[in-house]
């Protein structure tokens, strides 16, 4: 199957016949530089996933993996750590056979980001690869560093015209971790240094989250079965609630948390993200800017209630025991502040301004510490409008439900009323399930290998644009000016959090649904 590498974001590569769909893509002869390669993310996530791609046969024999970080090292050296982390990280079975394939496109080149010989010798590296690897020019950067390093690590592209496609023969492409800036100023800024030194049809901004099989699968829900989208309507929907909860702590993130919070690192990305695409209009083609069209219509409709002293809740946690052990309180982690203000749980109401959701209220919530570790969607639908049965025959009937459990457990989830087995009319709750490690025999890959693999194919469909990133500042920031200087409401470790959240349903009549 030929790939037309000139293809650009989102664009439906005109070599291939669309009922080719189904076929794996492979992209031609690459390289990707990983700036900060022996940090936790690439460790982690970035080297474990190149190896998953090749041992599924998804990079071409000309693929290179080109490090470059502060390390005194040679290619010996990072390849150890290297296959190290693909041991301890990799989804697929590990084979020395196929990491001799990964360990023979290994580069190192090893400098600080302020050092000019050093991105001399990373650009006359990218160009050796063109005879040696046949990459033609074509190269991803995947910037794994602080936001803060962003600008002298572009400038220094934009000096030696590593970021110029035409200067390089074929395409360059960078990759950006969130958060994407820390407010809306600040995002903005960011959006400008960076499409200033590559084209905006360049940049990824990556969300892992939007990676995920069963993200992706809301789409499929959506869109591609008769039975959902006639009832996702305020006609059939009281309420959506969107769950990201984590039962760990900060860990060793203490100075990038404590200036964030659970609101700039999750609710602004993941969790709006998670809304936009269960709100959106159907898009008019499954490619990159017909979907962020329709998102950012959905962001941009966000209306935030004027009450937020009762439907903006802040929290952070306390004291408590999860698993059995005592943990600490977030102000007693290591490097917080002891009077830090910073929250570790959010929870917000937010309205959708369109004639689809008028008068649903959406409710957000994300925090750390809680009992367990889930992240889900779930479409409450209204209760029916009359029933025929004794009130007592139905009293353990709530709502129908359709839940869509993005981790752990990936699959969905069809909550309805059903006949109790025996002589009377008693109706109950039951649930239908779908679990993804069921019904179909090969794993999910893990949502790096998807992003990974999109960026070399030069499809955006998956990664957020300018628009959508503004969009979702500007709820944001507004939420961030009414929490200013305020205390959060404590809550203890293993808790769903603070009580404010629980009222904040109980006042519209509803309550949080127990994951």
């Amino acid at each position: 199957m030929t790939e037309s590498r000139d293809a650009g974001p989102g664009l439906r590569n005109p070599l291939r016949d669309p009922r080719d769909r189904r076929l794996p893509r492979v992209p031609g002869p690459c390289a990707v530089v990983v700036f900060g390669v022996t940090g936790d993310l690439s460790r982690k996530k970035l080297i474990p996933a190149i190896y998953d791609l090749t041992n599924r046969g998804l990079l071409p024999p000309g693929f290179v993996l080109l490090g470059f970080a502060r390390r005194d090292w040679d290619v010996g050296d990072f390849e150890s750590l290297a296959r190290k982390a693909a041991e301890e990280h990799c989804r697929t079975e590990f084979r020395p056979e196929v990491w001799e394939r990964v360990a023979n496109n290994l580069k190192f080149v090893q400098g600080s980001f302020d050092d000019d010989n050093a991105f001399d010798e990373l650009h006359h590296t990218l160009d050796e690869l063109c005879a040696s690897h046949g990459i033609k020019g074509n190269a991803a950067f995947y910037l794994s560093i602080p936001p803060a390093a962003f600008p002298v690590v572009l400038k220094q592209m934009e000096r030696t015209g590593m970021a110029d496609n035409e200067k390089a023969g074929g395409w360059r492409r960078v990759v950006v971790e969130k958060p994407f800036g820390h407010d809306l100023k600040s995002a903005r800024e960011l959006n400008d240094l960076v499409d200033h030194v590559f084209t905006p049809d360049d940049v990824f901004r990556i969300d892992h989250y939007l990676g995920k099989e069963t993200v992706q699968n809301i789409l499929a829900l959506r869109f591609a079965n008769t039975l959902f989208e006639p009832i996702w309507n305020s006609h059939f929907i009281d309420s959506v609630q969107f769950t990201m909860a984590e039962d760990v702590g900060i860990g060793s993130r203490a100075g990038f948390y404590d200036s964030a919070g659970a609101a700039r690192d999750v609710l602004q990305n993941h969790l709006l993200q998670l809304l936009a695409l269960t709100a959106m209009e159907e898009p008019v083609a499954f490619d990159a800017e017909a979907i962020r069209i329709e998102k950012v219509k959905v962001l941009n409709a966000i209306s935030i209630p004027d009450d937020l002293e009762h439907y903006a809740i802040r929290g952070q946690y306390d004291q408590g025991w999860l698993a059995g052990q005592r943990v600490p309180a977030y102000r007693d982690e290591e490097n917080v502040p002891k009077d830090s203000r910073t929250e570790t749980y959010a929870a917000v109401r937010l309205g959708i301004e369109t004639r689809r959701w008028a008068g649903v209220p959406f409710y957000l919530r994300t925090g750390k510490r809680l009992p367990r570790r889930v992240t889900e969607i779930a479409v409450l639908f209204k209760k029916a409008p009359h029933l025929p049965f004794d009130k007592t025959d139905t009293v353990e009937l709530g709502h129908n439900q359709l839940v869509v459990r993005v981790q752990p457990d990936e699959g969905v989830t069809l909550r309805f009323g059903s006949k109790v087995p025996g002589s009377a009319m008693e109706v109950r709750d039951v649930s239908m399930d779908f679990l993804y490690g069921e019904a179909f025999t090969e794993t999910s890959p893990e949502a790096y290998e998807r992003l990974i693999l999109d960026v070399l194919l030069g499809d955006a469909t998956l990664f957020p644009r300018n628009l959508e990133v503004d969009a979702s500042w500007r709820v944001i920031d507004q939420l961030e000016e009414f929490w200013e200087g305020k205390e959060p409401e404590k809550y203890r470790a293993g808790e769903w959090g603070p009580r404010g959240a629980e009222d904040m349903l109980a006042r519209d009549g509803r309550a949080w649904r127990r994951p």
